[in-house]
């Protein structure tokens, strides 16, 4: 059986290379190879070599080798996981590592289930057209540290089901989560048809501009797509961009905050709030305004925040130090313009980790940074409303549009505030569940393209028509 030792040695550089520490500790774990422009190109050459032959396998045959490849995953998911917790932060247990490693092996098997089927289009006395999709040819990703393995998946999974070759830089926070995975799928998978290069931002940068891809996937900040897009366009590669979110919730007053609270919590809290998706604004009633933030609290005392590797934990530190220094400022800019800290702030900052404690945030001006900027980490304000029609300019002015949600007793008016809010997805009675065959992505500054189902496959292809 394999274990976390194992995995680890097997993807650590045996000399030179980057640090990477437990963001628990500060203990390094081992350190990642760095890969280059020279790297790059060997690895563009052996995909390119890779692709006609992995596209004439067929679908059946790909969706085949992705099931072995799941049924790989299961067999380490322990080693895993204990992979991502020391190096991501997340705990094993909730929704931590064992859930995102679990997660990697179901869109595995998710992604090899998807049908896609050719679509006729036309068929009267005109004639017959057909509309297809075949394989776009080298895929580009480049992922984030908050999800590494899980989002890895998610970029690559349908790429190669597609038929395309893909080359992968992880975040320099998370390199060996997604090494980890790649060697344990690559036992499966045929030579040139997945590579990971870690390497800092020189590396994603000659990726993006290299004139060998023929699509870009990116999952990160907005600030990070946008200069993706500029910095791509003069090859014209097709793109997916998942970016930043600011998702508001609203909370409607015939909600029920006891009945509701569990749900929100993790909603905003999941791995730390380190998460594009998570409910960063939370709109509340003024009738339930109290309740609400009251329940959150007595959510928040009974969740443990401690190391991922420790069986009790259900939240742990966030994952790099700058991280943990921009949610402290926020909290601090918030308190000093009026906010009320109900529950936690006041991180031991003596202390090793990068450990800050949820904290819920009342009262703060509409205008606060905490408020207004993504703060990607476990600090959510809660603000009071009176008008329905105020609060949802308030949820739609801001640049980005990931997610949002809507918590009412009834689900018909939920959905009619929800058809008013700008973002990809709105969820009601929940936040930030996704499922492999529901399309996922956002609107304005949280980017645009299309992941998961049917719709995440034709992302990463290219339509074709054939007519007669």
């Amino acid at each position: 059986m394999e274990t976390y030792e194992s995995l680890l040695a097997a993807v650590t550089a045996a000399d030179g290379g980057r640090p990477v520490s437990d963001p628990a500790t500060g203990e390094v774990l081992g350190r990642a190879p760095e890969r280059g422009t020279g790297d790059l190109e060997q690895a563009v050459a052996a995909a390119r070599t890779a692709q006609p032959d992995w596209e004439s396998l067929g679908h059946e045959e790909r969706s085949r080798l992705l099931n072995t490849a799941a049924d790989a995953v299961d067999r380490s998911a322990e080693a895993l996981a204990h992979l991502i917790s020391r190096e991501q932060g997340k705990p094993l247990n909730g929704p931590g590592s064992r859930f995102e490693a679990g997660g990697v092996s179901a869109w595995l098997r998710a992604t090899a289930a998807t049908p896609l089927e050719p679509e006729r289009v036309l068929d009267d006395e005109s004639g017959q057209a057909t509309l297809g999709y075949r394989a776009a040819g080298l895929v580009g990703a480049i992922g984030p540290w908050n999800w590494p393995a899980l989002i890895a998946t998610w970029q690559f999974a349908p790429a190669l089901r597609m038929g395309n070759t893909v080359v992968m830089k992880p975040s320099e926070h998370t390199p060996l989560s997604v090494l980890a995975l790649a060697a344990i799928v690559n036992r499966v998978l045929p030579e040139g048809v997945l590579t990971v290069l870690p390497g800092g931002g020189d590396l994603g940068a000659a990726m993006v501009a290299h004139p060998a891809f023929d699509k870009l996937m990116f999952t990160g900040s907005t600030r990070t797509g946008r200069a993706i897009t500029a910095a791509s366009a003069a090859n014209l590669p097709r793109l997916t961009l998942e970016l930043g979110g600011n998702d508001p919730g609203i909370v409607l007053p015939d909600a029920d905050p006891a009945a509701i609270a569990e749900d929100l919590f993790w909603g905003a809290f999941i791995n730390t709030g380190q998460t594009c998706a998570a409910l960063k604004r939370l709109y509340v009633h003024e009738s339930l305004h109290d309740d609400v933030a009251e329940a959150l609290a007595g959510v928040a005392a009974r969740m443990p925040m401690g190391p991922g590797t420790d069986e009790a934990s259900m939240l742990g530190p966030l994952t790099t130090a700058g991280q943990f220094r921009i949610v402290d400022d926020l909290v601090a800019q918030a308190a000093a313009a009026g906010g009320r800290l109900i529950t936690g702030g006041g991180p031991d900052r003596e202390a090793p980790g990068n450990f800050f404690p949820a904290t819920l945030v009342t009262g703060p001006p509409a205008d606060a940074p905490l408020v207004v900027e993504e703060q990607f980490g476990p600090a959510l304000p809660i603000i009071a409303y009176s008008d329905l029609d105020e609060v949802i300019t308030h949820a739609n002015a801001l640049d980005v549009g990931l997610g949002a949600s809507v918590w009412s007793g009834d689900v018909e008016r939920a959905k009619q505030v929800a058809s008013r809010i700008e973002a990809g997805t709105i969820w009601i009675n929940k936040h930030g569940t996704v499922h492999p065959m529901v399309p996922f992505g956002g609107v304005k500054g949280s980017g645009y393209g299309l992941e998961f189902g049917a719709e995440g496959l034709k992302s990463v292809a290219v339509p074709q028509v054939i007519a007669t």
